[in-house]
């Protein structure tokens, strides 16, 4: 184990944390809130082990895929404990453990919350609580890869045990490279979006925090009722781009240089779009035939939850708790699915199921015919067998965590739909969930155990679980 690479790493995440932290003490100060001091404490409490921690470069560059998944979720450990202090110290969250499940769920866009009264928050706080979706989005360690190149080809260990979905490649030969364009599409169509809120008549913070939101496919909001105050417009814009932001960013870099063959060849997103489509005109006849809903309040809202569940953003414009019984089950189907791999979105990811759907038909085959020889393909590549092993054995850990969560924190005593839709809503990255936890309900009732095995949980579905369980594994730790 190279732990002077892993000290180094997590020093040079806590320094960028701590430069981040500068901007809503930009803006404390700005709007003549009585927090600078609080958030100058903060920003000393990331710089300050920061700095001593990446002040000394490690003798030895070389990793392997231990270090990288350890790096990995040492890094957004670290994160978290850092992010949490602005909202402990400030006294705006009385407990450091109400707090840390506050960050961690921005910073895994997940947007479960423990705050009823969101509107209380100061407009600083409401600032850095969304912009944690921002950075959580595209991942920390991904905009490191941007800024700072690292030596040798083993930094796609990192990428990969970062970015979402079940395999991670570059865009272009230098990694470095493939990271800056990331970011680009990134800021690109978070600064498009904000400019269509803009066109709508929002105020720039409100526009900004949306969009951080939006792009992170996070769900944080700045209004106890999350978007049910906001114009139909506001809505549609805020569908759309939750929709663009759970496309695989893959799609986008073709389009940008006109590979648009490689694009239109992506089963992964024309997957996507039917599974999207699909849910959200079976919600729309259902609320129409059952909902006694007027078709275009109808479409609105089945389009715009259908769009902010798939996605795994979490925003609700309605209460979808109080929806006919099938459009709430197809709603849970989405949680589970997800958006695509190589976006910000949580969920299995539409990738996975295409493979687990087009094994399945493999094997089906080789029933009939046990002498064939099949590959599952997709974009027209046959896989390795390698690669549906791993998924094979991603999705048995994925189980094993989700049945284990509901396990423990079942001591609670909450109802099964609450339990189930919490650890659904926080293993996928999702927000709200159903009963107890639903779009007008928090987390807050949890007890401090439970929020524990629920922030595991968010950490661990933004890692694509293994990197939070190598952590529990002794043997991961040794020489």
């Amino acid at each position: 184990m190279n732990y002077s690479f892993i000290r180094w790493l997590v020093g040079w995440v806590l320094c960028i944390e701590a430069a981040f932290l500068l901007i809503p003490l930009g803006l404390c100060i700005a709007y003549g809130e009585p927090y600078a001091a609080d958030y100058v404490v903060s920003i000393l409490v990331a710089a300050a082990p920061g700095i001593l921690m990446a002040s000394r470069k490690p003798g030895n560059f070389a990793f392997y895929a231990r270090e990288g998944f350890v790096a990995t979720a040492l890094s957004w450990i670290f994160l978290s404990l850092a992010g949490a202090m602005p909202f402990w110290i400030s006294g705006c969250v009385q407990s450091f453990e109400n707090a840390l499940f506050e960050v961690v769920s921005g910073f895994t866009t997940t947007g479960a919350s423990i705050l009823s009264d969101v509107e209380a928050l100061p407009r600083s706080l409401l600032f850095w609580r969304s912009f944690t979706h921002w950075i959580g989005g595209m991942g920390v360690l991904v905009f490191l890869l941007a800024l700072l190149p690292m030596t040798g080809g083993q930094s796609i260990l990192i990428m990969r045990a970062e970015s979402p979905g079940p395999s991670v490649g570059k865009l272009v030969p230098r990694l470095q490279k493939t990271a800056v364009y990331l970011y680009g599409i990134y800021l690109g169509m978070t600064l498009l979006e904000t400019a269509f809120l803009l066109g709508g008549k929002m105020d720039l913070f409100s526009a900004l925090c949306i969009s951080f939101g939006t792009a992170g496919t996070g769900g944080f909001g700045l209004l106890n009722d999350s978007f049910a105050s906001y114009s139909p417009y506001v809505q549609i814009v805020v569908t759309v781009f939750m929709f663009a932001f759970g496309v695989n960013f893959n799609f986008y870099f073709y389009l940008l240089v006109r590979k648009f063959r490689s694009a239109a060849a992506m089963e992964e997103v024309r997957g996507y779009l039917f599974i999207f489509l699909t849910a959200a005109v079976l919600v729309t006849v259902n609320l129409v035939a059952q909902g006694g809903a007027t078709l275009d309040h109808a479409l609105l809202h089945a389009f715009f939850q259908c769009s902010s569940i798939m996605t795994t953003t979490g925003f609700s414009s309605v209460d979808f708790d109080l929806w006919p019984t099938f459009s709430k089950t197809v709603l849970i189907c989405l949680m589970f699915v997800g958006a695509c791999a190589g976006s910000t979105g949580g969920g299995i990811k539409v990738s996975r199921i295409l493979m687990y759907f087009k094994s399945i038909g493999r094997e089906l085959r080789r029933m009939i015919h046990p002498r064939s020889v099949t590959a599952v393909r997709l974009d027209g590549k046959a896989l390795e067998s390698r690669m549906i092993h791993s998924v094979n054995s991603w999705l048995l850990a994925y189980i094993a965590v989700f049945f284990c969560s509901m396990l423990l924190i079942s001591v609670d005593g909450y109802d099964f739909t609450t339990n189930f839709s919490a650890v659904a809503a926080t293993l996928n990255n999702i927000g709200p969930g159903l009963s107890l936890v639903g779009p007008t309900r928090n987390f807050g009732d949890y007890s401090g155990f439970s929020k524990v095995v629920l922030m595991f949980d968010m950490l661990a579905g933004r890692l694509e679980i293994f990197p939070m369980l190598l952590m529990l594994r002794p043997a991961t730790w040794r020489k």
